[in-house]
């Protein structure tokens, strides 16, 4: 919270958004993950021009302050990061405190023989010897002047320069004097008892540097690294890694844009999001009915308080094909399993109504609407509702079914109007989204900030997994269901465990995600021994120790195992690699992105089928579909398609213009020459259009027309 309410800060100031003050944006809470995570987000201050590559030379060193994995894959890769673990972002500095560091430091102004320029957050103050630096951060780590400060030394230029302002990304290491850090394990383990990580840094075991400060600094990784000119060591490699980064296991093992692809699917997966989601009102939210928590995880999981919010399921999983239906990342799941409850979830989605009120008095009603109100439907459509408009809890709902009835006043209306009561109403009652369905779960009561009644309908929809369903392991893996396949007619090992999903060893060698292989016999090694297994990257169990364990639980080394055909009962000639992959179902189902139609809507302007799911639109044929069609000779299939907005119109012989219908004589006759020689000619209604918009801008489109 701490750092979040710091880049707040930072952002409103516009230190790190390019200058552009008031940059916002809605906290993502579709997956706890993907909360945290976005808390810790930066926008770079570096457009993606070339001033981006000439300003990089003063760009920050990343290296323990953002995320080298967790950016976005499209333009903006790089350009949107994510702050590491232990990054913080800087307030700005009181100015009392910098009122006594000035006085204190007795610049001169003028330079003299081996002195320095001062330079305080960017501003030149004056003159003083490079020596002053060492006592400075001596002050600092005695806690005599604020912890906020950072203080550098470039040589070739001669500058000093003294930072204690806003927008500064630091990361804390540990102090070393002496060859030995100052950080022992003694204080470790007095940390969260005896001792708060603001006390190491008060007392000066643990100190924050910035990127000017860290350019005079030698680090070393481990402690067996320390040298004699060593000034600061690495608290853990780990933190190098942002947040969902660090959620991968074996993440070291793993090729750096599987990492990347990882970090982002970690946020995308189903689970527990909030855990009092019930009393909560999000406009849509997904929860997964049997959560588990990893048997492979890794430090930050109990960390940042993950093990409430779990977000997967542990799955036996074989690595082989099966009849072809887990070609191309496609992966074939035990349909037994899924009727167990293995990755079942709920989908909410919140429908609102608010009683407004407008100018004259007016209000809309919530309630069943009345037959003279403009609009009104059919009487079977309010049949469901209840008397005071709404539905009850446990009914069942499908796509346009009325589920909250309400009248609102009829827009621009005379003042006699507004005295003719429920006639001048119009029906404006709020139905399911066309493509959904579900059964409504709880109905909120309440009012807005004005008084205004305020009422909130929750449906919910079971998520069983199917075909197309998308799934992806923690390394980058990402999958969807090619196959449900039966229980007795996929291959099982020798013990008799079938398997949850069956996975595709082409999609090892090509990505070399090694970490999910390691990963498989962990999780194995764990199923076994009861125990979990840390998989923190960097200082992760090494291979050759998770082989001997899971050799002394009597399996082989390799994880590989003998198996059978489900179908014919034979055994298969190899042995197939069997292990447990904690797996994620997405956010990406099948039943959010169906799409299809056959008659509907059109749009009012062109006359042709709307565009988009949400208005029952279809998918567009455009030129290039239709250049197939043609190549193929499928003449009919044309027809059909670009039929859509056929219309007739009269078009004068002599002049080629529209022709007007006299309704008097029912006679089609030319504006221009005044002539009753007019045929009809079928064209698109958008070419229609087009002639309109051509004579609206005295432009004469005149049609050659032939016999």
């Amino acid at each position: 919270n701490v750092v979040s309410n710091q880049l707040i800060s930072a952002m409103a100031t516009g230190a790190w958004t390019g200058g552009r003050t008031g940059v916002s944006q809605r906290l993502d809470r579709s997956n706890y993950i993907k909360t945290l995570s976005h808390l810790r987000m930066v926008l770079s201050p570096l457009t993606s021009t070339q001033e981006h590559f000439e300003a990089r030379e003063l760009h920050p060193t990343n290296y323990g302050r953002f995320c080298p994995a967790e950016t976005p894959e499209g333009p903006t890769i790089g350009l949107r990061k994510h702050l590491a673990l232990m990054a913080e972002v800087t307030k700005r500095g009181s100015e009392v405190e910098k009122e006594k560091l000035f006085k204190w430091l007795k610049v001169k102004p003028e330079k003299s023989e081996g002195e320095a320029m001062v330079i305080l957050d960017g501003n030149p103050i004056g003159f003083q010897k490079p020596e002053i630096i060492a006592e400075m951060i001596k002050r600092r780590r005695g806690d005599i002047i604020p912890q906020e400060l950072n203080v550098g030394y470039v040589k070739e230029q001669g500058e000093i320069r003294i930072n204690m302002d806003s927008g500064r990304v630091r990361r804390p290491l540990a102090v070393v004097e002496n060859g030995k850090s100052r950080l022992t394990e003694e204080h470790i383990s007095k940390l969260g008892k005896e001792m708060k990580w603001k006390d190491l840094v008060k007392a000066g075991f643990v100190e924050f540097l910035d990127a000017d400060e860290e350019d005079n600094a030698f680090v070393a990784m481990y402690e067996s690294d320390i040298q004699e000119k060593t000034t600061h060591l690495e608290l853990a490699p780990l933190l190098l890694l942002g947040l969902s980064a660090s959620l991968l296991p074996f993440a070291h093992h793993n090729r750096g844009d599987r990492v990347n692809f990882g970090a982002k699917m970690v946020g995308q997966a189903i689970g527990l999001y909030q855990s009092n989601f019930f009393l909560r009102t999000d406009t849509k939210s997904n929860i997964l009915i049997y959560p588990q928590l990893p048997l492979v995880d890794t430090d930050t999981l109990k960390i940042a308080g993950l093990t409430s919010h779990p977000s997967g399921n542990n799955v036996i999983i074989a690595v082989m094909n099966y009849h072809g239906y887990n070609m191309e990342d496609a992966i074939v799941m035990n349909r037994s399993s899924i009727e167990r409850g293995l990755f079942r979830s709920v989908f909410y989605r919140i429908y609102t109504g608010e009683e407004r009120r407008y100018w004259g008095g007016q209000e809309d009603k919530i309630g069943v609407p009345e037959k003279d109100v403009r609009g009104y439907k059919a009487e079977e459509e309010y049949a469901k509702l209840n008397e005071d408009g709404v539905l009850a809890p446990e009914e069942p709902v499908f796509g346009g079914d009325v589920i909250m009835g309400k009248i609102s006043p009829m827009r621009f209306l005379s003042a006699n109007e507004l005295m003719g009561g429920i006639a001048n109403m119009r029906e404006s009652s709020i139905t399911m989204r066309p493509s959904e369905r579900g059964v409504v779960d709880r109905v909120f009561a309440t009012e807005t900030i004005n008084g205004n009644k305020l009422l909130k309908i929750c449906v919910r929809d079971l998520r069983v997994p199917e075909v197309g369903d998308k799934f992806a392991s923690r390394h980058g893996q990402k999958s969807i269901v090619g196959l449900l396949a039966s229980e007795e007619d996929m291959p099982f090992t020798a013990s008799g465990y079938v398997p949850d999903v069956i996975f595709n060893p082409h999609s090892i060698p090509s990505r070399q995600t090694v970490g999910q292989l390691l990963e498989m016999l962990s999780g194995k090694t764990a199923a076994l021994n009861g125990g979990k297994i840390d998989a923190t990257p960097f200082s992760s169990p090494t291979e050759k120790s998770i082989r001997e364990m899971l050799l002394n639980l009597g399996f082989r080394s390799d994880g590989k195992e003998t198996m059978y055909n489900g179908m014919t009962g034979e055994k298969y000639e190899v042995e197939i690699f069997v292990g447990v992959n904690f797996y994620q179902k997405l956010d990406h189902m099948v039943a959010n992105k169906l799409q299809a139609r056959s008659r509907g809507p059109v749009t009012l302007l062109t006359r042709q089928p709307t565009e988009g799911k949400a208005k029952e639109g279809g998918l567009r044929l455009g030129e290039m579909e239709k250049d197939c069609l043609i190549a193929h000779g499928a003449v009919l299939t044309l027809k059909e398609r670009f039929d859509s907005d056929k219309v007739s119109v009269p078009i004068c012989k002599k002049c080629g213009v529209t022709a007007v219908f006299d309704k008097a004589t029912s006679i089609y006759t030319c504006p221009m020459c005044k002539d009753n020689e007019v045929v009809n000619v079928d064209m698109s209604y958008a070419f229609k259009l087009l002639l309109d918009e051509l004579k609206s801008m005295i432009i004469y489109p005149k049609l050659d027309v032939g016999e």
